[in-house]
């Protein structure tokens, strides 16, 4: 899977309560990556889908909002300052990262250094970082809060699906595949292992599954209110940490973990 993000024309354009305008400019919002400094227009209609002369206007608009920055030399777009108060906001008002802190600083001092937790919520078609514990020794694999990663071929991603009831899972598969229309059968395989795996383990795996040199499991975590689902991970790089090691060293370990954290 690819980071740019889904058009809303076609598949919104029947619910008259969706507002087009704003969800084209969360869009833009959101098709920045960990990386991105300066994004110019056509970037930011490459990767949306979205005419260029809509992309203008709406960069405008989101710069006088205080949304987004522009360089005056390059003409080019950076994230600006409201946006990141909102993402403080929502880290703020998101309970689950001081409830897990403890527990996920247990979890990634096991046996290999080089092991990391994190703990993600579902945005769209995506899983977001919201919390990351690493050993000091550990080998960054640039994935950080604030990351996106696939629902259906990441661990924590499929871990959020399982915990979902049926009916919202099929919302979730609908979506994607508008999104992704020619990767049906990949998606539908990708539920069908993850489903198998957390019948099996009570965990669900991504051995080189997303991208060849990452080894993850990943469990369901509820809020303790039952309105979210949430992901909580232990993975590394696959060089150094095996499929075998996250089975045999920190599977059970992790189903403790979110006993402990009542989110079974």
């Amino acid at each position: 899977m690819t980071d740019d993000l889904p058009q809303h024309d076609e598949t919104d354009g029947d619910d008259r309560q969706f507002v087009t305008a704003l969800a084209r400019g969360l869009d833009i919002l959101g098709c920045f990556r960990p990386r991105d400094r300066f994004l110019s227009n056509h970037e930011i209609s490459r990767r949306t889908g979205l005419a260029k002369p809509t992309v203008s206007r709406l960069t405008y608009t989101l710069t006088r909002t205080g949304h987004l920055q522009r360089d005056e030399e390059s003409g080019q777009y950076r994230l600006a300052a409201e946006v990141l108060r909102l993402g403080f906001s929502v880290l703020a008002s998101t309970s689950v990262g001081d409830r897990c802190a403890v527990e996920m600083e247990a979890l990634c001092k096991g046996s290999n250094p080089y092991v990391s937790v994190a703990l993600a919520e579902r945005s769209g078609t995506r899983a977001v970082y919201l919390a990351v514990r690493r050993r000091q020794q550990a080998v960054s694999l640039s994935i950080d809060i604030g990351a996106r990663l696939p629902l259906f071929y990441s661990a924590i991603g499929r871990a959020i699906l399982v915990g979902m009831g049926e009916a919202e899972r099929d919302e979730v598969m609908q979506a994607t595949l508008r999104e992704f229309p020619r990767q049906r059968d990949r998606l539908r395989q990708s539920l069908d292992d993850a489903l198998a795996d957390f019948g099996r383990f009570g965990y669900c795996t991504n051995f080189g599954v997303w991208k060849p040199e990452i080894n993850a499991i990943a469990a369901p975590l509820r809020s303790l209110d039952g309105t979210a689902i949430y992901g909580l991970n232990v993975g590394g790089p696959s060089f150094l940490v095996s499929a075998q090691e996250l089975h045999g060293d920190y599977g059970e370990r992790l189903l403790r973990t979110i006993e402990v954290l009542g989110g079974r």
